[in-house]
């Protein structure tokens, strides 16, 4: 299975907090929501279709809580709260115990690079991430993402968590696909390239 990143970030690679103003505080950062403006019917329709697609998730602790304390409780009819109810959900946490709270949720046991390892050395649909920067930059440290969907959003904060560390690594990728919404965001996927 392929491991593939999906993430919202800023023109300088600011990853944290995009989804609510209380989402991420960490850092004394101030700007959280602010993808929200930037939703449209064009980024609406991409990532339904790619959420077709998609298999498993992977989450973090933060990213899981925090997905947890919304969707189960959203009842208007909105077609994410089944996808992400019925959606099998991995989650890497040193903190949380069995049973997790959420319905298809599975803690991984032991060290998460190696969990995560294990599970996409496994035949099946595509793992994907959503938030939990920590979590992907280990896994960038290890060399196990395989494809990058991010949406890049026409905004400069000056400040916050990115997606990418600032390691020194050099990564080559290359752009498969791309959509511009009628915000300015660009949707683009990146995959890396052979070696």
């Amino acid at each position: 299975m392929k491991i593939v990143v999906t993430s919202s970030v800023t023109l300088d690679g600011v990853a944290q907090a995009p989804g609510r103003p209380d989402e991420d505080l960490r850092g004394g950062f101030r700007h959280g929501g602010w993808a929200l403006p930037y939703n449209d019917q064009v980024m609406g329709q991409a990532m339904g279709r790619r959420m077709a697609e998609e298999g498993s998730l992977l989450l973090g602790r933060r990213t899981y809580e925090g997905l947890f304390a919304f969707w189960p409780e959203q009842t208007d009819g909105n077609p994410f709260t089944e996808v992400l109810n019925q959606t099998r959900k991995y989650v890497a946490s040193r903190t949380l115990t069995q049973p997790l709270p959420w319905v298809n949720s599975t803690l991984l046991q032991g060290d998460a690079v190696e969990a995560v390892a294990a599970l996409r050395a496994q035949p099946g649909p595509n793992l994907v991430v959503i938030g939990s920067v920590d979590l992907v930059q280990q896994l960038i440290r290890h060399d196990l993402i395989d494809e990058y969907l991010l949406l890049i959003h026409p905004l400069v904060l000056g400040s916050g968590r990115r997606l990418f560390a600032d390691d020194g690594t050099l990564r080559a990728l290359r752009m498969v696909d791309s959509v511009t919404t009628t915000t300015g965001v660009v949707i683009a996927t990146y995959q890396r390239e052979a070696r």
